[in-house]
């Protein structure tokens, strides 16, 4: 049986030691757990050399979404639209691979390049189908006209 924890600062820490010596290198497996808006979900991930499995949130790296408590209605339209599209992307149980993992700014979340069981990058097809804008970590840019 596998063992799921919450996050804490140790297991945070073997997990990022996993990421950067293995998972650098190859694609780490993850089971989507929940979608959290457009760009993030959030997932389970085993540790290597364990039986005990992590949540993490996880931000696909080259996509931004409309934020879900957005600065207009038409972005927060939009960002509905994008949180269900990556629901059908990625479901619920799924078993997605990560790539190019980083931290994150906020404790718990990764960037990571994500893979659908067809191998897609779900970021390009979200940016493929205008449901958000491709994104190198810069500055972000509004979704409201003003």
């Amino acid at each position: 049986m596998v063992a799921q924890t919450a996050i804490d600062m140790k297991t945070w820490s073997l997990f990022l030691v996993m990421v950067f010596t293995v998972g650098a290198a190859y694609a780490v497996p993850a089971r989507v757990g929940y979608i959290v808006d457009g760009d993030t979900f959030s997932g389970q991930v085993m540790l290597a050399d364990s039986d005990t499995e992590i949540s993490v949130r996880v931000r696909l790296r080259n996509v931004d979404t409309p934020e879900i408590h957005g600065e207009c209605d038409t972005e927060i339209v939009k960002a509905r639209y994008a949180k269900q599209r990556l629901g059908e992307l990625i479901p619920v149980g799924t078993i997605v691979e990560l790539q190019n993992i980083k931290d994150d700014k906020y404790l718990g979340r990764i960037d990571a390049n994500v893979f659908d069981s067809a191998g897609r990058d779900v970021g390009n097809v979200l940016v493929s189908e205008n449901v958000g804008r491709a994104y190198n970590g810069g500055k972000r840019i509004g979704w409201c006209n003003k």
